[in-house]
């Protein structure tokens, strides 16, 4: 073979090694429904504190590194100086600072240093009692530690802890559950970690968030929301760590999760957004639209991707390239009899590793209510895939049929399954395609 044909054998196989590479970029870039993935979901630059503006080290202001003392006042006035300076980075130092609830202004960031640790109050009494949303609803209840609202371009940065100290909650939740066996998990109060509302263009990237008594985040009604690089964990033993979800998204439009660490007490990240039979009429509930979690890390949970328990509507959302370990389930619809829902356009693709259940839809009957009405609310659950697994588990397919919902158009495509109970039911989903 002479130079010129060598020179053309490798140019030829450059551009088949470019369209190929193009096309799997194309079909990476695309929602279930066909719509494109916009550009920003790829941009993932880390935050950069620099650029946010003048920084507030709270130990400059008279906050004292201790564990003991409670210095919600003082870290409050140190956020609420640089509000009204025109904004800046609150900055934690290294060492260890209490504090109950904390509320974020306009202008504001946090940044936590590596070393660092805003740790939450184990008294309720700490946590200011206001009206917020949680479980579906919006109700008077206690303030999460961090509170974000109507803060665009807020962020959380560096390699610090937040920890919400949450022990004592766990204990006095199950110690009520124990005496009351129906007890909500609202009844005994607890704060959640984080919690962001009515907010565009958010960032959270590189801190620990651990222990949280509650939910560890939660974003309600925010668009443009990046998680980046997060390790989220709360314990199942020798305490559980009741409801402490780590990522619960309320009624949000793009988000993106990538690169972050999950293992919590039950659900690593849950779709919600609201619940009852008339919840799809309420302006306060809403759906979760365009969501990507990628690359991502997965210890014990009671499932990687969660649609409920208070959830509406959800549409275009990517689970994506990533490891589990001791999960209960990969996929689990909620299926809430008390609730119009509508589960649509999910793609579950290119995870590795070991689950209890792949794929787990059944109704969910805790706390049902159908608030008087006497009819249950027809849901649905349509273009499901599941694509390019290779997994170890106990129960392929755990899914029962419900005149509660319709199932339909659901695709399992290259899938590499060893399963102890391989068997799937064909006849509980319509227009069920496997190759």
């Amino acid at each position: 073979m002479g130079i010129k044909e060598l020179f053309i054998g490798i140019l030829c196989l450059f551009f088949v090694v470019l369209a190929n590479n193009t096309a799997a970029q194309n079909r990476r870039d695309t929602f279930p429904d066909g719509l494109p993935v916009p550009a920003w979901f790829g941009e993932t630059n880390k935050t950069d504190v620099k650029k946010l503006g003048k920084p507030y080290r709270i130990t400059d202001y008279g906050v004292k590194n201790d564990s003991l003392v409670l210095q919600t006042t003082e870290i409050q006035a140190v956020i609420d100086m640089a509000a009204d300076n025109g904004g800046g980075v609150v900055v934690i130092p290294a060492g260890t600072y209490l504090s109950g609830s904390l509320f974020f202004k306009p202008g504001t960031h946090l940044h936590i240093e590596e070393g660092a640790t805003l740790k939450g109050s184990d008294d309720i009494s700490n946590f200011k009692l206001l009206i917020t949303r949680i479980e579906g609803q919006t109700v008077k209840y206690f303030a999460a530690l961090v509170n974000v609202d109507r803060v665009d371009g807020f962020t959380i940065s560096g390699k610090g802890t937040i920890n919400g100290n949450g022990l004592r909650y766990w204990k006095a939740f199950w110690l009520r559950r124990e005496f009351n066996p129906q007890c909500t998990n609202m009844d005994e109060m607890r704060p959640r970690l984080v919690y962001i509302s009515n907010c565009n263009d958010i960032q959270l990237s590189d801190v620990k968030l651990i222990n949280s008594p509650f939910w560890t985040t939660h974003l309600y009604k925010c668009k443009n929301v990046k998680l980046l690089g997060l390790h989220i964990f709360a314990p199942a033993s020798p305490v559980k760590a009741p409801s402490s979800d780590a990522v619960d998204i309320d009624a949000c439009h793009n988000v993106l999760i990538k690169n972050c660490f999950f293992s919590v007490n039950d659900d690593a990240i849950a779709l919600k957004g609201g619940k009852g039979p008339t919840a799809d009429k309420n302006p306060d509930n809403g759906g979760n639209y365009n969501i990507i979690i990628e690359d991502c890390t997965y210890g014990f949970c009671h499932s990687a991707l969660t649609c409920g328990s208070e959830a509406i509507h959800n549409r275009n959302i990517i689970l994506r390239r990533c490891k589990i370990a001791d999960t209960e389930r990969l996929l689990w619809l909620k299926m809430r009899p008390d609730t119009p829902q509508n589960y649509e356009y999910i793609t579950v693709s290119d995870i590795t590793g070991e689950v209890n259940n792949m794929l787990f839809i059944k109704p969910w009957t805790q706390f049902f209510d159908l608030k008087g009405q006497s009819e249950i609310p027809l849901s649905y659950a349509s273009n499901i895939t599941l694509r390019n697994l290779r997994l170890k588990c106990n129960t392929m397919f755990n899914v029962s049929s419900s005149e509660q919902y319709r199932l339909s158009d659901f695709i399992f495509e290259n899938l590499d399954i060893q399963a102890v109970d391989d068997e799937i039911q064909r006849d509980v989903i319509e227009r069920f395609i496997i190759r």
